[in-house]
């Protein structure tokens, strides 16, 4: 596909809701979601030459938030630690119409909060029902070790939602 703004905007346009639901998991804050929609948005740009077109766009756009955003929140949380405790008694999940805004929903959210990087991508990616091989290809592991984990993600969910009741 040619690199120009247009073709570009089309497809982040169409494809935003990858983005919003990465941002709206990685960080509760409203100031710190914008800066990171900006930061995604950005880095798409900056690496749309090396797009390869063997894969699917929405692959492509996954692995380039993913990373952008694992490294966002690093940066952010050991500022805010030393800044403050956070509030794990709350999540906000935004604004996103796309995301039902029920009970369980937000409690799903905030037991994936607490969850580290990769295993956030993994269920992130596994709730937009993106196949095992593809969520495999767009975090660069084993298709194995991605059964593996949402496997080991269930349990504990399914532990955490018990707890709860």
């Amino acid at each position: 596909m040619k690199l120009n703004e247009e073709n570009f905007l089309k497809i982040l346009n169409g494809n935003q809701g990858i983005v919003l639901k990465i941002v709206n998991s990685y960080c509760k804050d409203m100031e710190d979601r914008n800066d990171l929609i900006q930061e995604i948005t950005l880095q798409l740009w900056k690496s749309w030459k090396n797009y390869n077109d063997e894969y699917k766009i929405s692959t492509w756009m996954y692995r380039v938030a993913l990373n952008v955003a694992i490294s966002f929140y690093r940066k952010t949380s050991r500022k805010k630690k030393l800044i403050h405790a956070l509030n794990e008694e709350s999540i906000s999940i935004g604004n996103n119409e796309e995301i039902d805004s029920s009970e369980n929903i937000k409690q799903l959210y905030h037991f994936i909060s607490k969850f580290n990087a990769l295993d956030k991508a993994l269920i992130l990616l596994y709730l937009d029902q993106c196949s095992y091989e593809e969520i495999a290809s767009i975090l660069g592991i084993s298709k194995t070790n991605v059964s593996t984990k949402i496997s080991r993600i269930k349990k504990h969910l399914k532990k955490e939602f018990n707890l709860k009741k």
